[in-house]
């Protein structure tokens, strides 16, 4: 059973970097055809897809966060990363780490809340 646990501060300071880790257990992220995604849904918004690190290596993101976002991996402790640089109160959302697989996306984590604010 694959489970995904993210990780990281509650609140982050404006301009600053937001940096959240989701953890991955029952099955390596190098394992072949799966991508470990981050999605984010701000209060009263719909869920956004933010980008992935491919089993590969390689990433791809959203156009409109790309200039500020970096999705890096640690396959030693099976484990990626998101870093959201410049955040504003505009990045204030519930942040889900995902696995896309098979034509879906089969595993989430539970979600973490991320509050931008001074």
């Amino acid at each position: 059973q694959v489970q995904l646990q993210e990780s990281g501060p509650g609140l982050v300071n404006p301009s600053q970097t937001l940096s959240l880790t989701c953890t991955v257990s029952g099955g390596p992220i190098t394992n072949n055809g799966y991508y470990w995604t981050w999605f984010r849904q701000p209060p009263g918004k719909g869920l956004e897809w933010i980008g992935y690190i491919a089993y590969s290596g390689s990433t791809r993101y959203s156009p409109s966060l790309e200039s500020r976002t970096l999705i890096s991996r640690d396959t030693s402790k099976n484990q990626f990363t998101l870093q959201l640089s410049s955040v504003t109160p505009e990045d204030t959302a519930v942040y889900y780490c995902a696995r896309y697989g098979r034509w879906k996306y089969d595993y989430w984590g539970q979600g973490t809340q991320v509050t931008v604010s001074s």
